[in-house]
């Protein structure tokens, strides 16, 4: 069974959210990790780049498929995971921690409390 942990926050375009301060952890899902199938390539923002909600930040290509990637929040790119251009595999390996996407300044740190529950993204995604 596919893992979605308590502590973070989802979004219906399969991106999640863990809140660190006025910072976020951002990266997909492990369903969308699933879903996609082997990773083989992650395109990300560069730092400093600012993005709105629900607006492209980057694309994700596997053997199955290329997809676009969507900021579930707004904010500043402060880091990104340099691994994973080197590494694309690590998004389906451990896709919350080690296959991160990005590190952002929050706009606005309550807009986090308004993504889903991992209870009911649980329930979205079974839909």
């Amino acid at each position: 069974m596919l893992s979605h942990p308590d502590d973070l926050k989802y979004v219906k375009s399969h991106e999640f959210i863990r809140k660190e301060g006025a910072n976020a952890v951002i990266g997909i899902t492990a369903f969308a990790a699933d879903q996609l199938g082997d990773v083989t390539f992650v395109e990300l923002p560069k730092v400093g780049d600012k993005f709105k909600t629900e607006q492209k930040f980057g694309v994700i290509e596997s053997v199955k498929s290329v997809s676009d990637l969507f900021m579930p929040v707004a904010g500043e790119v402060l880091e990104v995971n340099d691994k994973l251009a080197s590494e694309p595999e690590l998004v389906n390996l451990d896709c919350y921690n080690a296959g991160w996407m990005l590190k952002i300044k929050l706009d606005n740190l309550a807009e986090v409390d308004s993504a889903m529950s991992a209870e009911d993204y649980k329930k979205f995604i079974v839909e």
